[in-house]
């Protein structure tokens, strides 16, 4: 691939693709993506003879949104799911993208019953009607990687059967790898470039997807998230589902099943009589003890995966999407936090940041960074949380980030991420509610560093 037209400020870059280059099945799904995209008004493209030459329309960056997610829509399973991690992650990417692909995050079409049989038999080794005393061919949910069907267990337990898409695995990995390509060229897009890092978000993406396309994954997830939770008395109202010894494979897995109500959904909440802010801490407390003292914790705390049970449990759903701190990454999280967040200690808050092996070029500016750190914190420790807006906050530490040339780890961004999320269920459950002053999160939270 080379690109060419950069030193043309009038026009985008433009980039060549030889096409001889690729294997058969490549190359004519690059023509397909390239000619949706084109389609939708993303790139321009054309070919010359054996090569595919592509340019990004200069649009503005809300038409490119929509073109995107149009794009995206038609472009099927793994363009979806990289429109969903847009739309389910606030403040880590544009807003006007973020958006836009929130449409991404409704109920797929459903892969046929006969389709889905098909696979759970071939995975599990024995007709649907031996492994289950009844299964609903109806899917309870339907996404982009996997449905999930309502069955009975033959000694009447009820149970959730998660069911990855047929021939899916192949298809994704061909995208992933055409994927890194374009987003090499969209890199150099006027208003792509400036929205997002197109090639960064494409290789955490990957990272992620592989493993959530085994199933397996997901259940040793669930059962070490569980066993960890359990492991505290203060976790007895948080729930996990438990995979089916002998019921999981690669591309199905078989969970004990849970119903309740969406944490989000304030009427049907409140209408059970639910306390909403208690709900809150629970969720929160259980999180953070996952996060900063056993190290694996959940990835996608979206409202699809938090639901409240008839008992007033908390659950925890879909494991598909986990983050992991190490040790030493936990041990100086419990120092920065409270230098942080209680004693307002900047300095010894951008020390830790710098010991977290996050800084990329050595500086000793630490007075400079630890007074705008303090002033946009400040604000936060006090305030009520209808009056925070951490979507803007992260924008200012991204920033403040960039300029003293600090790398946020992969996990640490997954940790920002659910914290978002934190922050719009407490804005919507309970406005008055300030989490950064909750003695039973502090406690719990710094309880292990401070003895």
């Amino acid at each position: 691939m080379t690109i060419a037209g950069t030193h043309d400020r009038l026009r985008p870059a433009e980039a060549t693709v030889d096409l001889r280059r690729l294997s058969p099945g490549d190359a004519g799904r690059l023509v397909e993506i390239a000619v949706t995209l084109a389609r939708h008004g993303v790139l321009v493209a054309a070919r010359r003879g054996p090569l595919l030459v592509l340019q990004p329309h200069r649009r503005a960056p809300r038409a490119i949104a929509v073109a995107l997610r149009r794009s995206f829509t038609d472009l099927g399973p793994t363009f979806v799911k990289l429109g969903q991690l847009i739309a389910s992650s606030p403040g880590l990417f544009p807003e006007v993208l973020a958006d836009e692909f929130r449409s991404l995050l409704d109920r797929l079409p459903a892969e046929p019953a006969g389709r889905v049989r098909s696979v759970i038999e071939g995975e599990l080794g024995a007709p649907v009607t031996s492994l289950f005393a009844a299964f609903g061919d109806d899917p309870l949910a339907a996404a982009s990687i996997a449905q999930v069907h309502a069955a009975t267990l033959h000694d009447g337990t009820r149970v959730a059967v998660k069911v990855r898409r047929p021939r899916l695995k192949a298809r994704v990995e061909r995208d992933l790898r055409l994927l890194r390509l374009l987003a090499s060229i969209l890199q150099h897009a006027g208003a792509v470039g400036e929205m997002a890092n197109p090639v960064a978000i494409v290789e955490d993406f990957a990272a992620t997807l592989r493993s959530e396309l085994d199933f397996r994954n997901e259940a040793a997830f669930m059962v070490e998230f569980a066993r960890n939770l359990a492991a505290s008395g203060d976790n007895h109202r948080v729930v996990v589902p438990r995979p089916v010894e002998g019921m999981v494979s690669p591309r199905v897995m078989v969970m004990t099943f849970i119903e309740g109500t969406p944490i989000d959904d304030m009427v049907a909440l409140r209408t059970a009589g639910a306390d909403l802010e208690e709900l809150l801490r629970v969720v929160v407390r259980a999180w953070i003890e996952a996060a900063l003292v056993h190290g694996l914790f959940h990835g996608d705390v979206h409202a699809g995966n938090l639901f409240v049970t008839s008992g007033g449990q908390l659950a925890f759903l879909d494991f598909g999407i986990m983050g992991r701190l190490d040790g030493r990454t936990r041990d100086v999280l419990r120092r920065l936090l409270p230098a942080l967040l209680v004693e307002a200690d900047y300095v010894s808050a951008v020390h830790a940041v710098f010991e977290l092996g996050a800084i990329s070029r050595p500086t000793d500016n630490w007075a400079d960074a630890a007074h705008e750190l303090g002033a946009m914190v400040e604000p936060l420790r006090a305030a009520r949380l209808s009056d925070i807006d951490y979507a803007e906050i992260l924008g200012h530490v991204v920033r403040l980030a960039a300029r003293y040339h600090v790398r946020l780890p992969g996990d640490l961004v997954l940790v920002v991420k659910q914290l978002l999320y934190f922050e719009r269920y407490s804005k919507k459950l309970a406005p008055d509610y300030q989490i950064l002053a909750d003695p039973t999160i502090l406690v719990h939270l710094l309880g292990p560093a401070q003895s």
